[in-house]
């Protein structure tokens, strides 16, 4: 019992979120442009579900992983916005310390499974561009479902070990925290103990999950622009290019801030406090965004279908 008390004692029972640290007279202002990117992110992404859901001529592989893509979106945004607008409105700016490894725990889990599903849509363009023939016979429905599991499964591999690397630490009181919302690397800094564990793991599962996807996303798409660029048809060239392009938008947006933030963590002492932080929650709301508008914008079936969804809706 003496131990269990003081492995307790050592971890604050809750933490205080400051937000963006040197900007709080900005904190109303900055509330405006998030409060409305993450309304936009939510009626976008359920849209895009129920537009996917309703319609059985969109139940194919290719707009099955976009369903899973907005699934990850909406709980990637919806860890993270509320809590965020919170601290920005100074209404809620405690949170409990299992509460903040709750939360930290579905940020990172919906990332690498978000992380995965566009590393399978990569794959379903390979498939569908460089092996047309095989593609029905290989991306069966079931195969989709096992690999949208595969996504949860990985996130929730991958970080259940984070949840007892931080549980071991000693905090001495340390519960003052920088930020809009609990991150791994973010809670260790609070420590008052040597964290290089937390580091390591934290740099090794970022270089294997997220920076092997996009290693393997790349690779697929350098695969399809060969085999685009020996077909003859400069149609077919224009429809495959412009296909890899919004895909090429969707990685940019969802990888260059999180690998930032990330980066920043472990290496950046000289990056503005508040730059960091900002990016940080860039990532968790511009994708979720930005994604159902590229995707419907660049995809005539799903414009179709969510114009006829909305005129439904509108009589």
């Amino acid at each position: 019992t003496m131990a269990a008390t003081n492995q307790t004692s050592l971890q604050p029972s809750s933490l205080l979120l400051l937000g963006v640290e040197g900007l709080e007279h900005l904190h109303s202002w900055l509330s405006i442009p998030f409060c409305l990117m993450y309304l936009a992110a939510l009626l976008g992404n359920v849209l895009l579900l129920f537009t996917i859901a309703t319609q059985r001529s969109l139940h194919q592989p290719m707009y099955l992983f976009l369903a899973m893509l907005a699934v990850a979106d909406l709980v990637l945004s919806s860890s993270t916005v509320p809590k965020a607008l919170g601290i920005f409105w100074s209404f809620s700016r405690g949170m409990s310390f299992h509460a903040c490894l709750t939360q930290m725990f579905f940020i990172h889990v919906s990332f690498i499974a978000e992380s995965t599903i566009l590393l399978a849509m990569a794959f379903d363009r390979y498939l569908a561009i460089c092996h047309p023939l095989r593609y029905a016979a290989v991306l069966t429905h079931l195969l989709v479902a096992k690999l949208g599991l595969a996504a949860i499964v990985r996130g929730f591999c991958v970080m259940l070990p984070t949840i007892f690397l931080l549980r071991r630490l000693p905090y001495c009181g340390h519960s003052v925290m920088p930020h809009t919302y609990c991150e791994h690397m973010g809670i260790a800094r609070l420590a008052c103990a040597d964290i290089s564990l937390n580091v390591w793991y934290g740099l090794a599962t970022t270089l294997l999950s997220p920076g092997l996807d996009v290693v393997l996303i790349g690779v697929s798409y350098t695969l399809i622009l060969r085999a685009v660029f020996r077909l003859s048809s400069k149609d077919a060239q224009l429809k495959a290019v412009g296909t890899c392009s919004s895909h090429a938008c969707v990685m940019v947006m969802f990888y260059s801030p999180a690998f930032f933030s990330f980066f920043t963590h472990q290496f950046g002492r000289h990056v503005p406090h508040h730059v960091h932080i900002l990016l940080a929650n860039l990532y968790v709301v511009l994708p979720p965004m930005l994604n159902p508008i590229v995707y419907t914008l660049k995809n005539r079936a799903i414009r179709e279908k969510v114009s006829q969804v909305l005129f439904r809706t509108g009589q």
